[in-house]
Formats: structure tokens, C-alpha cells, sequence
């Protein structure tokens, strides 16, 4: 079985309750701030699509497989668009941590959730009316 410490000359230790907390901190992020995350998806996929069109020499190939490859980059910045939350949770996590706690950072965490979650509902509930 390969380990992650066989990959690296140091050893590396992430605790659970770490990787916890900064799930739930990103977590929380991300759906407070679902009107920035949409924006950076969008950014990225433009951004696939303007770089992947470099590629192709031929305009005819390139219109052929055009759907398929904007449905792949569109998934791709999808995925990749959690990377600046998962690093402003993780800085969330660390500051809370040091200045509270272990334990208050997951219970804040998960108080973050929920209250984002809440107020994510209650946005798209505004704008549907």
C-alpha cells in the first residue's frame, strides 16, 4: 500500500478533526458566497475553453467535438473552483484554532453551515419571487 509518507522525505500528519474542520469551514464558504462561486466556474471555463481552442490547427475538428469539450472544461472549472475556498477554509480553520481551540472550530464550523445554508435558502427563495 502506498503511503503518502513514502512520497515525501518528511513526515507529514493531518489529524481528523483538521480535516474537519476545514471541510465544514469550506463548506460554509462556499454557500455564503455562492454568487462568487458561480463567477469563478464561469471565469475558469472560459478560461479552459480559450486555452483548449489554441490546440486545435484544424476549424472543422475543433466545431465537431466543441460540445463535448465545453461540457468537459465546464466540469473541470466546476471541480476546480472549490481550490480558493478550500484555502480561505483552511485559513479560517488555522486562525480559529490557534486563537480558541480544536473544539470551537468545528462547533463554529458547523454553525457556519448551517447559518450560510439558511442564508443560501433564503437568497434563491428572494430571487425566485
Amino acid at each position: 500500500m502506498f503511503m503518502l509518507n513514502d512520497l515525501f522525505p518528511f513526515q507529514i500528519s493531518i489529524s481528523a478533526p483538521a480535516i474537519a474542520a476545514v471541510s465544514l469551514w469550506s463548506l460554509a464558504l462556499y454557500l455564503g458566497f455562492f454568487p462568487i462561486t458561480e463567477w469563478v466556474s464561469e471565469q475558469l471555463t472560459r478560461w479552459f475553453n480559450f486555452a483548449e481552442r489554441s490546440l486545435y490547427t484544424s476549424e472543422a475538428e475543433f466545431e465537431r467535438t466543441r460540445k463535448a469539450r465545453e461540457l468537459q472544461n465546464s466540469f473541470y472549472a466546476s471541480f476546480l473552483s472549490i481550490v480558493p475556498f478550500l484555502l480561505t477554509g483552511w485559513f479560517c480553520a488555522f486562525f480559529i484554532t490557534r486563537s480558541l481551540g480544536q473544539s470551537w472550530t468545528i462547533s463554529l464550523g458547523i454553525l457556519a453551515c448551517i447559518g450560510c445554508g439558511v442564508y443560501e435558502l433564503g437568497r434563491r427563495d428572494g430571487q425566485s419571487s
